[in-house]
């Protein structure tokens, strides 16, 4: 084994460890704290109404950024450092959302900072390659140069993948389980550039912590049943490290394609209230629970439309039955995502 390959390994295997480590025993430390501060919310998916504690965010994106720290310090890579600096904004906005409830306007323009690391650093550190302003489209054998305009779509993206994820956050685990499966095609992507030449192994290692705390997260504390929420914290820190992600490995398109039922769900609610507006400012819901812990659509015109509604128009499902299909459709859309990487990576170089 090479120095190099040595190092590698080395920095892989500590981040991956050191974010779900920090995930796994943050979250326990805050289930007992929020308990102990009576910090808790309705899961109103269930009869019973149990009390969940929330948010889960800090553990969350405080392993994230640990992790993206220490490969920063063994990569000097700018690209990291973003990606870091990010995930911690991403997560402070979401903080300030949890404790006082920011306005539908007040989050995405705040959400605006986020971004704004990535384009900062690209322009005043010497030597840095945060991103490129080539975006690589299906089927087209060069990449279409964005110079100008490619700086601004990386400061909107940012408001956009954080509120989408979101958004998503709907029942036990569908958040942190629907970004486990997006970053299945969003890694062979990379993974594909690296092949190429076009993107680096350290990028590659920046997924780790993200997929470590993600793991950590949904397999002890967010699937059904769900022993604390992520909050706006968690969901939006999520967020904003997958659209980093997507940026700075150059596979916008795949992550975007990954995500689709997320955004649909995101569309659906925007199109239906017709103004930016909090989840749980709505004061129509979507969907009536039964006695029998069934959901069924809504019959009220205000009530808005989203995924969930959509699952259950054709007739009454359990949480765990809505969250398998969602599940399901999120599987589909991470096939179309590989099918994706394979026309514009693979396909045209073969021509």
């Amino acid at each position: 084994m090479t120095v190099f390959a040595l190092l590698i390994f080395l920095a892989g295997t500590t981040s991956f460890v050191l974010s779900f480590l920090i995930c796994l025993f943050g979250t326990r430390f805050l289930i007992q704290f929020l308990l102990r501060r009576k910090m808790t919310v309705l899961d109103y998916h269930k009869p019973e109404r149990p009390q969940i504690p929330r948010p889960a965010g800090p553990a969350i994106f405080g392993g994230i950024v640990a992790g993206e720290i220490l490969l920063f310090f063994f990569s000097s890579s700018y690209a990291i450092l973003a990606l870091a600096l990010v995930t911690l904004i991403s997560g402070i906005v979401g903080i300030v959302d949890d404790l006082a409830t920011l306005g539908g306007l007040a989050k995405p323009l705040l959400l605006l900072i986020g971004g704004i690391p990535m384009v900062a650093i690209q322009y005043l550190a010497p030597g840095a390659s945060v991103y490129s302003s080539r975006l690589y489209l299906p089927l087209f054998s060069h990449p279409t140069y964005l110079p100008i305009l490619y700086p601004l779509l990386v400061i909107i993206a940012i408001p956009v993948t954080t509120n989408t994820i979101n958004t998503i956050d709907v029942l036990n685990g569908v958040m942190s389980g629907t970004l486990l499966i997006a970053f299945v095609p969003v890694t062979v992507a990379i993974i594909i550039r690296i092949y190429l030449g076009l993107s680096s192994i350290w990028i590659l290692l920046a997924t780790l912590p993200l997929i470590a705390s993600l793991l950590s997260f949904y397999f002890f504390f967010h699937r059904y049943p769900s022993k604390i929420f992520p909050g706006d914290s968690g969901a939006l820190a999520l967020g904003g490290a997958y659209g980093a992600i997507a940026i700075i490995g150059g596979v916008e398109i795949v992550a975007i394609i990954a995500i689709l039922p997320a955004i649909l769900n995101s569309f659906l609610f925007l199109s239906s209230v017709k103004k930016l507006v909090e989840h749980r400012q709505v004061s129509v819901q979507p969907t009536i629970l039964l006695q029998d812990s069934r959901m069924v659509a809504s019959t009220d015109r205000k009530a808005p439309v989203t995924l969930v509604r959509l699952l259950v128009s054709t007739g009454p499902q359990s949480e765990r039955e809505i969250t398998r299909n969602i599940f399901k459709l999120d599987a589909y859309c991470a096939g179309l995502a590989l099918i994706t990487a394979l026309l514009i990576w693979v396909i045209p170089l073969a021509k």
